[in-house]
C-alpha cells in the first residue's frame, strides 16, 4: 500500500469511527424514548417520525456511506467534504451541515455526473443553479461497519488520471446471489440522468442486456419519492414485470433504498383482478408452448392474436363498438309503472343523452335508472287509498325490473363477446366490413374461447380498454407513476390503457428490442409506443454500455446479433476480461463410456459438475422449452439433488443451481450459464432464434458454455477471439 493510499485509508477510518459513534448516539437517544401506543393523534405522528428515524439509522449503520466528494461552492469557503449515502444523516444541531448527504439530494448528482476535468461544474438546486469546483472524488466501501476499500477516482491537480472504472470493476467482479441489488455506489452518469429525469414524461429506455435498466428504473422510483414527496406516494406507484419469479428477484432493491409499499405486479394479475375475470384465465403455458416450440419463429403479424389484439386497428374497432352501444343505450321505449301513468321515451333519452352526458355509458345507465326509481316514488305519494298505493307499488317494482333488463349490459366482457359473435345479444357486433378486418384465425379461436368461458392474456388489454370506454376510471384507481419492465413485450394498446390509469403520462418504460423474443405480441420498434404520446410528452434514452458480463461474453453475444438480427443495437462492454466462451460439442465417447443417458444429458451433467465446483453462487442450465427443462431436471436430479426446476408458475427464485427454459431467464443473471443444446434441432437461422440465444448468453456474468450436438446456426459459427472449442483442462 502506497503512502498516499495508506494516509487516505487512515483518514477514512477516523471519519467512519466518528460517524458510527454519532449513529450510535442518535439511536440510543431514540430508543430511550418509550414507544407511544396511545390514541392521541399528535403523539402518534411524533412516534411515527421517531420510528422512521430509528429504522433509517439502523439500516445505515452497516454501510453509512459509499462516497465522498470535496466540492467548493463558488463564493464560499472552505471546501467541505461531503459524504454520500443511501440515506441522509443530519447533524444534532438544526441547520448544521449534514453528516451524510442522501444520494438523491441535488448536490449528490455531482458524484455521479462528474467524471474528471479542471473546469467548473454545476448542479440544479431548488434555489437555482449552483456552480463550483471539484477537488476530490472518492469511492469508499464499508460493509458491516468495517472499512474495506478506499479508491480515489479524481484528485484535482493530481498527476494520476481519473480511475473511476476501478471501483466499478471491483463491484462487477463479485458473485451474485438470488436477488438483484442496488447500484447506488456505482450509478453511472448516463444512468443518473434517467433516474433524475422529470416526472411527467413517458421515459422510453432502450437498454442492452446488462445495462442496468431495471435497477435504474427502481432507483428512479426512489428518487421521485424523494424529489416529489408532496405530489406522489409509494402506494400510488406500480411496477409491471414479466412474471412472479422476476418480481421476487427484484424485490430486495427498493427496501435496500429505504422505499416500501410500491405495488409490484404482472400486468396479467393486475388486469384480471380489476376486471374480475381471474377464474376465466387460460393457462399461459399453453401459449408459450405453442410459440416457443414452434420452428422458425413467430408467425406473421396477421396470424398472431397478440399482435392484432394489441394493434391500433383493433383499438379503433373497440372504440366503434363501444360508441355504437353507448348511442343506442337507452331503449326506445316509454316506461309505464302502472296504467294511466307514463314516462315518455323522449324524457328518458334527454336524461341519458343530455343531462348525464358527462358520465360514462355505464354511469349514465345507473343514474337514469335511479332517477326513474325516484320518479316512481314521487308519483306514488299522492295515490290514495293506501291499498291502491300498495298495489301500484308492487306493479311498478315488477315493471321497473323488467324495464331495466331491456337496457344493454355495459360490462366489457359482454361487449367483447358481442364483438366476436360469442353472445346471443347482438347489439355490440361490428358491421360485417369491420369483422372482415379481423384475421379469420383470430376471429375463430377467440369466438371459441369466449363461448367456452376462457380468456387469454392477449384479451386483457382489449377488455380493460372497453372497461375504460364504458365505465371510465375511478380516482382511487389512478397511479402517480408506472414502471413497465420488458416493455418490448407489451402492445401499444396496453400502453394506451395504462396511460388512462396514470397521471401526467408519468411512465418509465424500459426494454431491449434485441431481446424481443415475444415478438408474437410485443412491439418491433419503439416508435409504436412513442407515437402514442405527444412529442413533448416523451423522452427516449439509449443505454448501450453493459455492466453485467465479461468482455468475452459480450463479444460473443454481439456476434450473434450482428449475424442474425439486422440493425440490432450491440452492447459496449465494460473492460472486464474473463474466460473465453466454451463451444462444446457433445462427445460421442461419453455415450460409449456410459450406458445410460444420451450425449446431451451427459454433457449437461459434466458441465454442471465442473462449473458448480468453481465456487459460483448461481449456475443455470438453459433449455429451449419447458418440456426440455423438465426432462433434464429428471435426468440430472440423482446427481444434483439441489438442482431447481423453474417454470412460469413459480413466484420465487432460489438461486443456486437451476434449470429453466430460456424465455423465463429474461431479466435474471447468473454467475455461470450453460446453454443446453444450441444445435440446429433447437435453434434455426431466423432473427427470432438469434434473439433467443442472445438472451440466453447475456444472462452470464462470468462464464458461458454453449453445448451442441453438431451443426449450429451460422451466427454461432466463427466466433473467433471470443470462444474456444472443447472442455476446459481440469
Amino acid at each position: 500500500m502506497s503512502e498516499n493510499v495508506q494516509s487516505a485509508y487512515q483518514e477514512e477510518q477516523t471519519k467512519l469511527d466518528s460517524v458510527l459513534e454519532e449513529i450510535g448516539t442518535q439511536l440510543a437517544r431514540l430508543r430511550a424514548i418509550p414507544v407511544y401506543t396511545g390514541h392521541d393523534f399528535t403523539e402518534q405522528v411524533l412516534e411515527a417520525g421517531r420510528e422512521e428515524r430509528r429504522q433509517r439509522l439502523s439500516k445505515s449503520e452497516p454501510e453509512p456511506y459509499f462516497g465522498r466528494m470535496d466540492f467548493e461552492e463558488e463564493g464560499k469557503a472552505p471546501t467541505v467534504p461531503l459524504y454520500i449515502g443511501k440515506t441522509g444523516l443530519d447533524g444534532r444541531d438544526p441547520g448544521s451541515q449534514p453528516i451524510v448527504v442522501d444520494w438523491r439530494a441535488p448536490v449528490a448528482s455531482l458524484f455521479y455526473s462528474f467524471t474528471g476535468g479542471e473546469e467548473r461544474i454545476e448542479y440544479e438546486a431548488p434555489e437555482g443553479w449552483i456552480s463550483g469546483t471539484m477537488h476530490l472524488k472518492r469511492n469508499i466501501m464499508v460493509r458491516k461497519s468495517e472499512l474495506e476499500r478506499v479508491v480515489d477516482t479524481y484528485t484535482r491537480g493530481g498527476e494520476e488520471p481519473a480511475v473511476s472504472d476501478e471501483f466499478l470493476l471491483y463491484r462487477l467482479g463479485e458473485n451474485k446471489d438470488n436477488r438483484l441489488r442496488d447500484i447506488v455506489s456505482t450509478i453511472q452518469a448516463e444512468q443518473d440522468r434517467i433516474i433524475r429525469a422529470e416526472k411527467n414524461k413517458a421515459l422510453i429506455i432502450q437498454g442492452v442486456a446488462g445495462s442496468g435498466k431495471t435497477t435504474v428504473a427502481l432507483h428512479r422510483l426512489a428518487f421521485l419519492l424523494y424529489q416529489y414527496q408532496e405530489q406522489v406516494s409509494a402506494g400510488k406507484m406500480i411496477i409491471f414485470a414479466p412474471n412472479g419469479m422476476f418480481l421476487d428477484y427484484i424485490s430486495g432493491v427498493l427496501p435496500e433504498l429505504g422505499v416500501g409499499d410500491i405495488q409490484q405486479r404482472t400486468f396479467t394479475d393486475w388486469a384480471a383482478k380489476l376486471l374480475g375475470v381471474e377464474s376465466m384465465l387460460a393457462d399461459p403455458s399453453e401459449t408459450l408452448d405453442f410459440w416457443f416450440g414452434r420452428a422458425g419463429g413467430p408467425a406473421p403479424d396477421n396470424e398472431a392474436p397478440g399482435r392484432f389484439k394489441g394493434s391500433d386497428a383493433f383499438r379503433s374497432m373497440l372504440e366503434s363498438a363501444a360508441a355504437a352501444l353507448e348511442v343506442s343505450g337507452a331503449p326506445e321505449l316509454e316506461f309505464s309503472p302502472w296504467e294511466e301513468k307514463t314516462l315518455p321515451y323522449e324524457t328518458i333519452l334527454h336524461w341519458y343523452a343530455e343531462e348525464y352526458k358527462h358520465y360514462s355509458a355505464a354511469g349514465r345507465k345507473e343514474r337514469v335508472l335511479a332517477r326513474i326509481h325516484r320518479w316512481i316514488e314521487m308519483e306514488l305519494k299522492p295515490v290514495k287509498p293506501e291499498t291502491l298505493r300498495k298495489e301500484y307499488k308492487k306493479k311498478a317494482a315488477q315493471r321497473e325490473k323488467a324495464y331495466a333488463k331491456k337496457w344493454p349490459d355495459f360490462s366489457p366482457l359482454t361487449l367483447y363477446k358481442q364483438i366476436f359473435g360469442a353472445a346471443k345479444d347482438t347489439r355490440g357486433i361490428l358491421p360485417s366490413e369491420a369483422l372482415e378486418a379481423i384475421p379469420a384465425s383470430v376471429l375463430k379461436s377467440t369466438r371459441k374461447d369466449l363461448k367456452e368461458g376462457r380468456i387469454r392474456e392477449e384479451d386483457l388489454p382489449a377488455l380493460l380498454y372497453l372497461h375504460l370506454l364504458l365505465n371510465g376510471v375511478e380516482g382511487a384507481e389512478r397511479f402517480d407513476h408506472i414502471v413497465i419492465d420488458e416493455a418490448q413485450d407489451f402492445s401499444p394498446l396496453q400502453i394506451s390503457v395504462l396511460d388512462r390509469f396514470v397521471r401526467g403520462h408519468s411512465f418509465t418504460i424500459l426494454g431491449d428490442l434485441s431481446q424481443g423474443i415475444h415478438a408474437y405480441k410485443g412491439v418491433h420498434a419503439w416508435e409504436e409506443m412513442s407515437e402514442l404520446f405527444g412529442e413533448e410528452e416523451t423522452s427516449y434514452h439509449a443505454l448501450t454500455r453493459s455492466y453485467r458480463s465479461t468482455l468475452e461474453i459480450i463479444g460473443f453475444a454481439n456476434t450473434i446479433l450482428s449475424g442474425g438480427v439486422p440493425n440490432a443495437i450491440e452492447a459496449v462492454p465494460v473492460f472486464r476480461s474473463g474466460n473465453k466462451v466454451r463451444m462444446i460439442e457433445f462427445n460421442p465417447k461419453m455415450k460409449a463410456e456410459n450406458t445410460e443417458g444420451d450425449e446431451g444429458i451427459l454433457a449437461a451433467a459434466k458441465a454442471l459438475r465442473l462449473l458448480w465446483g468453481r465456487e459460483h453462487k448461481t449456475v443455470s442450465l438453459l433449455t429451449r422449452t419447458q418440456e426440455q427443462a423438465a426432462a433434464l431436471h429428471e435426468a440430472l436430479q440423482s446427481e444434483f439433488p439441489e438442482l431447481n426446476l423453474i417454470d412460469g408458475n413459480m413466484t420465487q427464485y432460489e438461486g443456486g443451481l437451476s434449470v429453466l427454459p430460456l424465455h423465463l431467464s429474461k431479466g435474471l443473471e447468473f454467475d455461470a450459464v450453460v446453454i443446453a443444446d444450441a444445435g440446429l434441432q433447437n435453434y434455426g437461422e431466423s432473427e427470432w432464434d438469434a434473439k433467443m440465444l442472445y438472451v440466453g448468453c447475456t444472462r452470464a456474468l462470468h462464464e458461458l458454455w454453449v453445448l451442441h450436438g453438431g451443426a449450429t446456426p451460422t451466427f454461432l459459427d466463427n466466433q473467433g477471439e471470443w470462444s474456444e472449442a472443447g472442455w476446459p483442462k481440469v
